[in-house]
């Protein structure tokens, strides 16, 4: 019978790879892998003969189709893996998966590693609630206002980050989310795994402190149960200024213009309110 098992690997240690994995990757027809290069090494590792094809990022959505189409067809059991963790989650793989639903072929997951959701258990917040967000923008601007988009959805934010932007990443989160905690974990499950725990000014200290932070991979937790006004002005008060009663109604979701409208409505000076909006538009563009 036609099927696609969505098959999880190890995200550093070997040993983590489940013996159901090993099963399917061994009895399946056709390993679908992100970079067969990477498979290649883990199939010689566990003894893996089967046939591998190329399902990556870049070629995905032309080959979806293809793919599924196969395996229907020809009655294949296709195993669909990434380079490491769980297939779709920050990861390729949605693509066919979507394309072989379509096709009423079975998808079945085969669990194990997620290096978010390992970084969440090691994290000590209260996540009965939590968001995964993957890699955030680039620019400074883009940054700061996906952070404070996050900052209206659940109290606990599971973010992906290059080891070349986590200082970045950090200061950003210092600067926008006052109050924030932080759990940044960094090559999880490997040799030189490392856990840093704190405030972004703790976790800020040691990250520059280290003279590896820019190798390995980071997955970084966010804990904003007790963020304070995002980047309030020095010499006011964060409970009353406008720019924190602004940014209050944007986290509850009001787009800055209806935030604005919602204050001159309860009686604050229209020029007083724009002023403050446009200071918020400052903070928000400062390189």
């Amino acid at each position: 019978m036609a099927v696609l098992y969505v098959t999880a690997t190890p995200i550093g240690n070997l040993q983590d790879l489940s013996p159901r994995a090993v099963q399917t990757l061994r009895e399946a027809d056709w390993i679908l892998a992100e970079d067969t290069r990477v498979t290649m090494k883990l199939c010689q590792v566990f003894e893996i003969h089967t046939k591998l094809t190329s399902c990556h990022r870049h070629n995905e959505e032309q080959k979806a189709d293809a793919l599924a189409d196969r395996i229907r067809e020809e009655d294949l059991t296709a195993a669909l893996v990434t380079d490491a963790g769980t297939p779709c989650i920050s990861d390729p793989g949605n693509e066919l998966v979507a394309a072989c639903i379509a096709r009423d072929i079975p998808v079945i997951p085969v669990p194990g590693c997620c290096a978010a959701v390992s970084a969440i258990s090691v994290s000590g917040f209260d996540a009965r609630e939590f968001a995964f967000y993957g890699f955030l923008p680039r620019g400074k601007k883009d940054l700061k206002e996906k952070l404070l988009d996050i900052a209206k959805g659940p109290a606990v934010a599971a973010l992906h980050e290059s080891p070349h932007r986590v200082v970045d990443l950090t200061e950003a989160v210092q600067e926008t989310l006052p109050g924030a905690k932080m759990t940044v974990c960094c090559d999880l499950t490997k040799l030189h795994e490392k856990t840093l725990y704190g405030t972004p000014e703790q976790v800020l200290a040691e990250l520059k402190a280290n003279p590896r932070t820019e190798k390995g991979e980071y997955c970084v937790i966010l804990d904003l149960h007790e963020i304070a006004c995002p980047q309030p002005p020095e010499e006011a008060d964060a409970e009353s200024c406008l720019e924190a009663r602004l940014v209050n109604l944007m986290k509850e979701g009001a787009s800055l213009r209806e935030a604005q409208e919602q204050l001159t409505a309860q009686g604050e000076k229209k020029n007083a309110v724009k002023q403050a909006a446009l200071q918020l538009k400052k903070w928000f563009e400062t390189p």
